[in-house]
């Protein structure tokens, strides 16, 4: 979730990352001017009404906003140019009667929207948009109601469209829907150009950033000015003819190009499929796993398979591969499954290998085009961190790790020869992950699987949502019904303050749907909260989020069994929502995680999840242990297993850490000394950087960069340093709670109000190490981050 295409992800499985981890997309970002959080024009129910059935036309008209064409239908003192409203009379039976996307809701219609209703909604959009763009450049005044609030509706009116069907892309996929999506998405990029690159709009910005009224703005105005002037240049505002006209190329092949890479992903993931007969080939997998195979196979048409006879359908699907790669005993099914891993999207049609060199040398002509020297500094240019920075901690949180990551490979192979294990003097990679669940069975006495029937899904939620409470003052209710879903298995919660008022709403798509749906993780933004598109008479509108998850799906009668990372997985994505929806912000551009510099959005997400382990030795022992409990039998955990739990948090946490420095590392290099045009290929820059990054050397056919999401086809280009560089804003910002004493109730309420009214709630209206040193009361140290991941003694700090 975040600022530039707010989708927001981790990855788990053992630490955060790819490899033998799920790999998290990050929904691609972006440098255009109005490239910001997906915000929806659609209003949001009154919060004190007890209808939410929809308007007549007429209504419909009176409540558009002021910019709108539509509001050609309405008084003469309201009416933009006589060319918008043409347009708008175009298309208004389309709008609001025929095209789920352009009809008046409260919430956007993810029911009833259907692939043939992009194409014209979008174009219709688009038309509507250009008039009103002209008519605000036509009368721009360098004040906040003359430039600021026409813009905003501007962004929103075309995010509303664009965001419900990018969702739906996500979450729905289907070939019709990429077809219209391909059709219209130059059409989008060129209007976003346009508008990213008006030089009236920058001018105006200018002009009030250069007025004597400057210091009487907000800092909240102030961030929103400085950074429109940003990214106008970041959008070419100040190139010319020739330079423009290349830059605009760019900026629509590399559109095209991460769009690509993400569906070959999507495809060569969903593409394999091992059809599995014989029981003795997936001995060692758990039932929960075996429930998920049998399942898959009869959803392809093996009508009688069963968790106990078969037949078996193993894939590529995050809780499908982890399970084969933890557990089964046979070594050459972990091979070929790991290898289809691996290598994924790297080879036949669905190669990323051209698609990724034409994007580093895209990225490089942009950079160059904007007088920067490589990628990594124009990405740099919206972010807390510099190069020299991101380097100089990712070294010194590698020279931390090494040694750890040496021993932890020693641990490995002793624990495999002790096992009379065959392959104990030749671990490869498909061995470590079984290997490692081994030894942590045996060093920790807890199996993972043996704890799933303790996380039901629904405890998991309702204690989540209690510390929520405790910490934070709001409450979490069951809205289902309120908003149109996209599937059956999506739910809808409102969230409340204090005094039961409403101040938020979410979706949760908690399961795997591998044929449809996208790998991994995120949050992302339907609205923002807004004092210019407030609706209805309230005073702002309130902000709407969704969070993605793909966990194991409940498997026969029983609910979702998950396992301890997906609870840290559910934990890390409220985090983010936590941030959109508890924002205090009412300036629409920097509400919530918008403005938020990209470095620094992970830290709430990887500060809840430190909940995950310490919250249940306070003295509230009900809050987060009550989602610890045997979905049959009521049982609570017991505190010896969950104390093993908890000791068990940094087993090879130097192993891990290195993976995610691995991966910060290679794309830092590939955004900023890579020459894709030399005669190193990426594959190259990948093993020189494992060199100093991996214990075990990479396969030579290893193309992980190939499925490398993140940075070709989302929002960490020259910027997967991030997860480091906020988990140390998180560690730091979590010490302040261990520093009250987590058992001291009073201390923990009053320091998570701290946290709420300064980190949730202060959005992208301060810069973040003001937010952070504002909750601290200092700036941030990485010794808390290692501490708590074991790489350094507390008699060291």
């Amino acid at each position: 979730m975040g600022p530039p295409r707010v989708g927001v992800g981790v990855g788990v499985g053992g630490g955060s990352g790819i490899g033998v981890a799920m790999v998290f997309l990050i929904v691609s970002a972006s440098s255009f001017l109005i490239r910001l959080p997906l915000v929806a024009r659609a209003r949001l129910p009154n919060p004190t009404s007890s209808s939410y059935t929809s308007r007549s036309r007429s209504r419909a008209l009176l409540l558009l906003p002021a910019s709108s064409p539509l509001r050609a239908f309405c008084p003469a003192s309201r009416r933009p140019s006589p060319a918008t409203c043409s347009a708008a009379y175009a298309s208004s039976s389309m709008a609001t009667d025929d095209n789920p996307l352009l009809a008046d809701f409260d919430f956007p219609p993810f029911d009833r929207v259907e692939p043939t209703h992009v194409r014209p909604a979008v174009r219709t959009l688009l038309a509507r948009l250009e008039g009103e763009l002209t008519d605000l450049e036509k009368g721009v005044q360098p004040t906040w109601g003359k430039l600021v609030e026409p813009l905003e509706r501007i962004v929103d009116s075309l995010e509303v469209v664009w965001g419900t069907v990018d969702h739906l892309k996500a979450v729905k996929d289907s070939s019709d829907l990429r077809a219209a999506v391909e059709d219209v998405q130059p059409d989008k990029v060129k209007f976003q150009l346009r508008l990213g690159q008006s030089k009236p709009i920058y001018q105006a910005f200018n002009a009030i950033r250069n007025s004597s009224d400057w210091e009487t703005l907000s800092e909240a105005r102030k961030r929103i000015v400085e950074a429109q002037i940003k990214e106008a240049v970041l959008s070419g505002v100040a190139l010319e003819d020739e330079q423009r006209e290349k830059f605009n190329q760019i900026e629509q092949e590399l559109e095209k190009l991460t769009q690509k890479f993400s569906e070959n992903v999507l495809d060569a993931t969903k593409k394999f499929e091992k059809l599995i007969t014989d029981k003795n080939e997936i001995d060692g997998l758990p039932a929960t796993a075996l429930g998920l195979a049998a399942q898959t196979a009869a959803s392809k048409g093996h009508e009688n398979a069963s968790a106990e006879n078969g037949p078996w359908i193993i894939t590529l699907d995050a809780p499908s591969y982890i399970a084969v790669m933890q557990h089964a005993r046979n070594r050459a099914l972990r091979e070929e499954v790991y290898r289809a891993y691996l290598t994924r999207a790297s080879s036949g049609d669905l190669d990323n290998t051209n698609i990724i060199s034409q994007i580093l040398k895209l990225r490089l002509e942009k950079a160059k085009l904007l007088g920067y020297k490589n990628y990594a500094e124009v990405s740099m240019a919206q972010k807390m961190a510099t190069v020299d920075r991101v380097e100089e901690l990712l070294e010194k949180l590698r020279a931390a790790s090494w040694d750890h990551a040496v021993k932890d490979m020693e641990d490995l192979k002793a624990f495999a020869k002790e096992s009379a294990s065959p392959e104990a003097n030749d671990l490869a990679h498909w061995d470590l992950s079984f290997w490692s669940e081994r030894l942590r069975e045996s060093k920790y006495d807890i199996n993972e699987e043996d704890l799933r029937p303790y996380f039901a899904l629904p405890k998991v939620m309702d204690g989540l949502f209690s510390l929520a409470n405790r910490l934070f003052g709001v409450s979490v209710e069951p809205a289902d019904g309120l908003a149109p879903v996209w599937n059956s298995d999506v739910k809808f919660y409102c969230v409340k303050d204090s005094s039961n008022s409403p101040v938020a709403y979410f979706y949760f798509d908690p399961y795997s749907r591998p044929s449809e749906k996208r790998g991994g993780a995120w949050m992302n933004v339907v609205f923002s909260r807004s004092r210019v598109l407030a609706r209805n008479g309230s005073p702002v509108r309130l902000p709407v989020a969704h969070m993605v998850c793909n966990q194991t799906p409940p498997v026969g009668d029983k609910p979702s069994l998950m396992t301890f990372r997906e609870v840290e997985t559910v934990f890390h994505e409220f985090g983010h929502a936590l941030q959109h929806m508890l924002t205090k912000q009412d300036e629409g551009f920097v509400s919530g995680i918008r403005g938020v510099e990209w470095d620094a959005v992970e830290l709430p997400s990887q500060f809840m999840e430190n909940w995950c382990y310490h919250n249940c030795f306070v003295g509230a022992r009900n809050t987060l242990l009550s989602i610890a409990k045997h979905y049959e039998t009521g049982e609570l955990l017991p505190e010896e297993i969950y104390a093993k739990l908890v000791a068990a948090k940094n087993f090879r946490a130097g192993t891990f850490s290195l993976r995610q420095i691995r991966f910060a590392s290679v794309d830092m290099e590939l955004h900023t000394t890579y020459d894709p045009n030399g005669s190193l290929s990426i594959y190259d820059v990948d093993r020189r950087v494992a060199e100093r990054t991996q214990v075990l050397a990479p396969l030579p056919e290893d193309k992980f960069l190939c499925s490398f999401s993140h940075i070709f086809a989302g929002g960490y280009a020259a910027g997967y340093y991030s997860y480091k560089w906020a988990e140390v804003l998180s560690a730091d910002a979590f010490s302040a709670f261990e520093d009250v004493g987590l058992d001291n109730e009073k201390a923990i309420e009053e320091t998570g109000r701290r946290f709420r009214e300064t980190v949730l709630a202060l959005g992208g209206g301060k810069s973040p190490l003001e937010v952070f040193v504002s909750f601290r009361g200092r700036e941030p140290s990485p010794e808390a981050l290692l501490r708590h991941n074991g790489l350094l003694p507390v008699a060291a700090l």
